[in-house]
């Protein structure tokens, strides 16, 4: 007879699971949007730890939607083919030639790269764009910056049907215009625009910053609509962060109970978010 010695770990282990069964309870059946982008991105490692995340909470009855980013990859094509950009008042003109580059490795390149990573932990991914069964019908954001859209028609009734699979939406920011264009989207605008389509649950925007600062520079864990306002009013939040916290504000002005700006560069950090009290990051409510 094998004598077994428990192991201090499995049993932390084993607490850790207990302590989380309320929040399973708390999200099952629940539609849970997340913006990837940034840190997750950027290595083998860190995309297969946020695919084994991914993988564990479809296991526990969250619906996952994955909407994704991918400029650092575009830029790289755009150079390698040594086609040039236009920059109007700090933006990237989409012109005709870049838009095919778009289209090429945000719905080729690294979406099929992420829902790889997810099917390699034991889930089922299907990859798709905002053209897909009409899902993100656009308006041109801007004329100065050419095939730019802004989402103004969703049919998500495609992600719906996934979900009575048990399937994963893997969505690139692509979208298509009344005329047949092909618009690139805003990922943030994008996942924004897909949650609220959704009356998603929590819609997670995983980007490389702790969450949103207090004017000591401090990470606010959990803010109100109007705690925002403030804050951008006094310029307490600028820059990049600026439009994050107003794709927060439209989402859950618009039916998504609530949106978190995620530290992505920590491990695990969307199941830090929705199974522990700690969260990983600034929650935004209504």
């Amino acid at each position: 007879m094998k004598k077994q010695d428990m192991n201090r770990d499995w049993i932390a282990t084993a607490e850790t699971l207990s302590s989380a069964l309320p929040y399973f309870q708390r999200f099952a059946g629940a539609i849970v949007v997340i913006k990837l982008g940034g840190h997750a991105m950027g290595s083998d490692e860190a995309m297969d730890t946020f695919a084994r995340d991914i993988v564990l909470m479809r296991q526990v009855g969250v619906n996952p939607v994955i909407v994704h980013g991918g400029g650092p990859m575009i830029n790289a094509m755009l150079e390698k083919l040594q086609i040039k950009s236009e920059f109007v008042n700090g933006k990237r003109v989409t012109d005709a030639a870049t838009m095919e580059v778009v289209e090429m490795v945000l719905s080729g390149v690294v979406n099929k790269r992420i829902v790889q990573a997810i099917n390699r932990q034991g889930g089922r991914a299907v990859g798709l764009s905002g053209k897909d069964a009409n899902l993100i019908t656009c308006d041109q954001a801007d004329p100065d910056l050419g095939f730019v859209g802004a989402p103004a028609e969703m049919d998500p009734m495609v992600l719906h049907g996934l979900f009575e699979k048990n399937m994963i939406p893997v969505i690139a920011p692509i979208g298509g215009g009344r005329n047949g264009e092909t618009f690139n989207i805003n990922g943030d605008t994008a996942a924004g625009a897909i949650a609220k389509a959704l009356t998603a649950d929590r819609l997670l925007l995983l980007t490389d910053v702790a969450g949103v600062k207090n004017a000591e520079g401090d990470v606010v864990t959990e803010l109100k609509a109007a705690d925002v306002e403030e804050m951008t009013a006094s310029g307490v939040i600028a820059g990049g962060m600026i439009p994050k916290t107003e794709t927060a504000l439209d989402a859950v002005r618009n039916g998504v109970r609530a949106c978190t700006i995620v530290d992505g560069r920590v491990q695990n950090a969307v199941l830090l978010e929705l199974y522990t009290d700690h969260g990983a990051g600034s929650m935004i409510r209504a």
